[in-house]
């Protein structure tokens, strides 16, 4: 899949392109059922798919206040994109420039600069522009002055609840991860980068890795069983996750770590991305009354992963 960050790199090749637009954070359901339909019409038509989207998310920018946590990394994001088969993701900057665009500049640019727009797919209720200025109706209206389809995706309902990315967020914040599953169409997971960390889980028996995961929206703390993915090598591997702030340690920053303990497991993992799939919760954190206890209930803890993975 083809990733640009300009309008212009979008339009290549003179078949056209099929759009799907949204921010799509998670690409649940809803948002694959979007997705689809311009994957749909791209197939029918003989012409390019390709989806714009974000990044930041656009409130990150025009009210940071009220800007939600997000449930999966950009890289994420964009594999879930090609997963599907889109052939190309922009990936646009939004700036506080772009913040300033009516919906009717924004539209009028897209078509003028990202040249060959066929069709466009949004999904219901869709808004874009400053002040939220664009809506279906503009959409319609410019896709028949400017000569470009307008499909528009009804919700997507499971179990009777209309599948969104704030239910999503609710969800995985009770620590609801086979509800979570269900609405994202796949087992939940999320990426960081491994960084540098004290090395005391090394002193444990448990080398971990930490993963550096900002602004996103995370399960309650605990343990747990999970996969975890080496995107470098494509390798899988079974582990043990740690999310807390390891009360034991007393640590004064209170700083929300991401810890995981590759099984079987003694490499290198810093800088890399991982991808970390939850399986199973385990335990609430806890203190404990020593290091050696600490120890102890590690042990357990990679004993009852063993378990739930196998």
């Amino acid at each position: 899949m083809l990733v640009v960050h300009t309008l212009a790199d979008l339009s290549r090749g003179d078949r056209g392109y099929c759009l799907a637009w949204g921010m799509f954070d998670g690409v649940h359901l809803g948002h694959q059922h979007v997705i689809r339909a311009a994957l749909t019409d791209a197939a029918t038509h003989g012409a390019q798919s390709a989806v714009l989207t974000f990044d930041p998310h656009p409130l990150r920018v025009v009210q940071p206040e009220r800007a939600p946590r997000l449930l999966q990394s950009v890289s994420q994001r964009l594999r879930a994109f090609q997963h599907l088969g889109v052939d190309s993701t922009l990936l646009f900057p939004f700036t506080e420039e772009v913040a300033r665009w009516s919906g009717e500049t924004f539209l009028h640019r897209l078509v003028t600069e990202a040249r060959g727009l066929r069709s466009l797919c949004v999904g219901q209720g869709f808004q874009f522009g400053y002040q939220r200025s664009g809506d279906l109706s503009l959409l319609e209206r410019l896709g028949r002055e400017l000569g470009f389809v307008v499909h528009v995706a009804p919700p997507v309902a499971l179990g009777g609840e209309v599948v969104s990315s704030s239910r999503i967020r609710h969800c995985l914040r009770e620590g609801q991860l086979d509800h979570v599953a269900e609405l994202l169409g796949r087992p939940y997971a999320l990426a960081g980068v491994v960084e540098r960390g004290d090395r005391l889980g090394r002193e444990l028996g448990a080398p971990t890795a930490n993963l550096a995961i900002p602004g996103l929206e995370l399960p309650p703390a605990g343990v747990y069983a999970a996969r975890v993915r080496r995107l470098k090598s494509a390798s899988d591997h079974r582990a043990v996750l740690n999310l807390g702030v390891r009360p034991t340690l007393a640590e004064p920053d209170g700083v929300l770590r991401f810890e995981v303990h590759l099984l079987d497991f003694n490499d290198n993992l810093y800088d890399e991305e991982l991808e970390v799939t939850f399986v199973q919760y385990l335990r609430a954190e806890q203190r404990f009354a020593s290091l050696p206890d600490l120890r102890s209930q590690i042990a357990r803890d990679i004993n009852a992963a063993r378990q739930a993975l196998d």
